[in-house]
This record gives C-alpha cells, structure tokens and sequence, in this order.
C-alpha cells in the first residue's frame, strides 16, 4: 500500500520493505564488496544488521515516530554486523535524532534531508574521516538533492535523494582504486541505494528500475599490496567515557584499519575493527569500558591461523603453590590468582595464547567470573585458538577433569569425557567460622568448622576435622570410590592422616588421598567420585 507521507505506520511499513529488498539484492551486494576488505558480506551484514533493527520493535504496534525510530537505532547499533552495519545503524540513528529534536509526528521533506545530512555526519565521525568513494559519497549526495529539492512531496524528494545516490553510486569505481580495479561501484553505496528505492515503493507503490551491478570481466590485477588483516573485531562498549573513547580509537589505529566507533543514544559505543590482533583489539576494549557481545571473525582471504607448537593443551587456574605442582605434575599450565584478586578477562586471555596450543581444555575451577570467562575466550578465538571450557567450579572436579583427559582422543570426545567427570565428582568446602552466628545446621562460634556445598552450611563441627568428616559422610551418602582433599594455607597436615583413619573405618571399601595444596580461603576443598 502506498503512502502518501511518511508517518509511524508508513516507517514500520519502510522497515520491514527494506529487509525484504535486502535479502532480494544481498548476493549482488555481496559480488561488489572488495573495500575496505574483500569478504563478500557488505550485503548479509546490511541484512542482518536491518533485521535486527526491525526486531526491536517487534510486539509495539503502540509506538509513536519518535518511540519507531528510536527503537530502529537502538536496535541496528546492538545488531551491528560489519562496517556496512554499523554505518547502517548510524544513517538509522540519524533519522531518529531528527525526528526527536523536531517531535516530529511525520518526516517532511525538509526533516528527511536532515535525517540524510546527520547520519552523514554521524557516520564519518564514526570513522574519523571520509573515504571518497565510499557510502558516505553515496549518502552525501543523495543529502545534498534532498537539500536543494522544493519539492512539497515527500515522494519527490526521496525520488531526487535517490536518483543523486544512483548518480554518485556509479561515479565510485572512479574514486577508489581499488574499486576501478575490480570493475565495481561501492558495495555500501548500492546497500544505500536499496534502502533509498524501498522509501520509494512505499511511498509511491513500486520502486524505480535498476540495472544490476555486476563486477566487470577484467584480467586478475597484479598488485604488490600487504595481505590484509586477519579478523574483524566487534563489540559494544559500556561505561566508558569520551576520553577513553578517543584512546580507544587511538590503540585501535594502531593495531588495524577500517576503525568505526559509534555512539548510541543511551551512551553505549558499537566498536569495529579489522586486525591481525584480534585479542588486543578487544583488551582496549577492557581497558576502555565494559565490552558485551564480542564478536571475532576470520576475514575472508585473510592470511591463514598460526597455529600452536601443538595440538591440545589444559589450562587450569588454581591457587596456592602445592596447588599449581599437583595440577602442573599431571601436564596442565597452570593459571594463578594475583595477590587474591580475581582472574581477569586480559589475565586468562594472555594465558591461552601463552599455553601455545591450536585448543585448549579450560578447567575455570571457581576462579572466574562468567563475563570474565565469556570476554577472555572470546578474544581468544581472534588468535586461532579453540577454547572449550570445562565446567569446573572447584580444584577438585578440575582434578577429576585432568584424570580424564587423554590427547589420543578426539577433540569432542576429550571435551564430553572431561565434563562428564567434573560433573561426576560431588565437592564441598570446609571453612572456619569467623564469628558466632546462626546457619542452616544450627548455631556456630568463632572457630568453629562449617562444612559447605553450594552457599549453603550442612555441617557445623568443633573443628575443622569434625567439620570435614561431617561433610564427606554426607557427599558419600550416595555412593562413592574415592575422596579427595586439598589442604589450605596454615591448615595442619595431620588433618589429612585423621580423616583417612575416619573415611578406613566408616566407608569401607572408600580410598583417601590428600595434597597440600596451600590455597587461600577455604580450610579444605573435598571432593568425592
């Protein structure tokens, strides 16, 4: 259905036509992507990164202009796929600043020229500067016709925008050498064009007309360039200020090219980046703000992975010194704690690369958080590596894990079988009672000995030998061969023989074995199998 002006109802329309067009022009898209890197995506990552706009206001039939617009911004900026997608993001932002600032009910002529101006604007400080040649050249003229149309009609003016954009569309192959060379016209530039022509059939019911763009039949180009980087790097960045915003792009300059960092309504910053250094890119992120939704991608044509000296290794963090010999006795490199702080996301990062290894076995072993966790792998994946976590959330299943493993067997099947163990081993903790109080075992004073599994206090002993015999009678209610403990710092090493004596006469057929291990915290970590 055509409309006659361009209102919530007509914009949503706008939206959802959009995507269907992308997805019909996508592989012609595709063909003409050779900047900034040839990897034949300009097209999915304007796909995806619409759809994902459209997705933000899926279920608000309710919304207003502004509320549309707005949540179409939103929505592109936290689904960005690739430069052409966060460019898109920002032309989509553009239209939403400008119907805000005007409290528009209703994008006139004069209000979509804004809209087209601003996403420029936008979208080169998103990149620190104009490439000619590129969609902003596209954008730039389709602003400047809008601008200088007098026409009353919204149709008209977005029919002159995009007649301009065609215009400046073919002119690009003249403007970067690296399009003349592959016979091409800019692949963001026609992913704009697309958008502007699907404006058009809503407005007037049909959009123009257009050739298909095709690569011209030319001779292979013999040219001497460097390859160019491996992986594209994306993320979206909270908590950050403008400063370390502007260091941001600094490091990034640095470590790679075709730099975008763009800045949302709410303060978030979508960041890209193509580098060979893929976990550095993401580190400044770290050091920048708060990093979500971290994305690595091997860049099509890219020089290939290094891989590691060797095939598989374990990763294990521990703490305390007998801790890291027992785990390093067995073959892992061992990741430690400083000074009792938690692990971080640039630790455990620097770690896998350090373990030198194509994959990696990571025992977490309760020692870092999920996000840490999540960022640190990620980033990994930017060197080659493959990273399988094994859920292990204490020394103990990481032992049970370590026992298992066996480099003879098949990635997933090492990965599966590892798992498998941890989970099989049932753990808890004994602590000493810092001050009285009341748990879910009874009442307990100052010294005392808490047996623990999970968050909760099952035990309540007059020492940490009582405590832990408690807890282990209880972890072996249901069965079990085998009991191990790990001794804490500044606990005495005859609770090991005492409780060996306890397990030989009241579990039969049940064996004992305890390490040294001197972590902080916890008096004991026990773990039955």
């Amino acid at each position: 259905m055509a409309a006659a002006r361009v209102d919530a109802s007509a914009l949503r329309r706008w939206a959802h036509t959009a995507v269907a067009h992308l997805i019909t022009h996508t592989d012609e898209i595709n063909r003409l992507n050779v900047f900034p890197v040839a990897d034949s995506d300009t097209g999915t990552n304007m796909l995806f990164t619409m759809r994902a706009a459209v997705a933000g206001t899926e279920g608000r039939e309710d919304l207003d202009l502004i509320g549309l617009t707005g949540l179409l911004a939103d929505g592109a900026l936290r689904g960005a796929r690739g430069n052409s997608g966060v460019i898109l993001s920002q032309i989509l932002r553009g239209l939403a600043d400008v119907t805000a600032e005007g409290a528009l009910t209703e994008i006139g002529g004069p209000a979509f020229a804004m809209a087209l101006r601003r996403a420029e604007a936008l979208v080169v400080a998103s990149m620190g500067q104009a490439v000619p040649g590129t969609i902003v050249s596209v954008l730039s003229a389709a602003a400047e016709a809008a601008e200088q149309c007098t026409a009353a009609d919204i149709a008209d003016v977005v029919a002159a925008s995009a007649g301009a954009a065609s215009v400046a569309l073919d002119r690009t192959t003249g403007q970067l050498d690296v399009l003349a060379e592959a016979g091409v016209v800019d692949a963001g530039g026609r992913g704009l064009l697309v958008l502007l022509d699907a404006m058009t059939a809503i407005l007037v019911g049909t959009a123009p007309a257009r050739d298909t763009y095709r690569p011209a039949a030319m001779a292979e180009p013999v040219h001497t360039d460097p390859a160019p980087p491996r992986f594209e790097v994306m993320y979206l960045l909270t908590g950050s200020t403008a400063e370390a915003i502007d260091t941001l792009r600094a490091a990034l300059d640095v470590l790679g090219d075709s730099v975008a960092i763009t800045a949302g309504r709410t303060g978030a910053h979508s960041v890209h980046v193509h580098t060979d250094d893929a976990g550095a890119a993401v580190e400044a992120g770290l050091a920048a703000g708060v990093p979500s939704g971290i994305q690595v991608t091997l860049l099509t044509g890219a020089r290939p992975v290094a891989v590691g000296s060797q095939d598989r290794a374990v990763l294990a963090v521990v703490d305390g010194d007998g801790a890291a010999t027992l785990f390093g006795g067995e073959g892992a490199r061992v990741l430690r704690p400083e000074d009792g702080r938690p692990i971080s996301a640039q630790q455990l990062l620097r770690a896998l690369v350090e373990a030198d290894a194509a994959q990696i076995m990571l025992l977490p072993n309760g020692f870092i958080a999920a996000e840490e966790l999540v960022a640190g792998c990620t980033a990994a994946t930017g060197w080659g590596i493959d990273v399988v976590p094994v859920p292990t959330a204490s020394m103990v299943q990481g032992l049970a894990a370590l026992a298992v493993h066996d480099t003879a067997r098949h990635g997933v099947d090492d990965a599966y079988t590892m798992a498998r163990a941890a989970a099989g081993a049932r753990h808890g903790s004994v602590r000493i009672a810092t001050e009285d109080a009341l748990t879910w075992a009874g009442s307990c004073k100052t010294g005392d000995g808490l047996g623990i599994t999970g968050d909760e206090v099952l035990i309540v002993g007059r020492d940490v030998v009582a405590a832990a015999a408690g807890l282990i009678d209880l972890l072996l209610a249901s069965g079990g061969e085998l009991v191990t403990i790990l001794i804490g710092a500044g606990v005495d090493d005859g609770v090991g023989d005492r409780l060996r004596e306890h397990v030989r006469r009241q579990h039969l057929g049940t064996e004992l074995v305890s390490y040294r291990t001197d972590h902080d915290g916890d008096a004991l970590l026990i773990g039955v199998e």
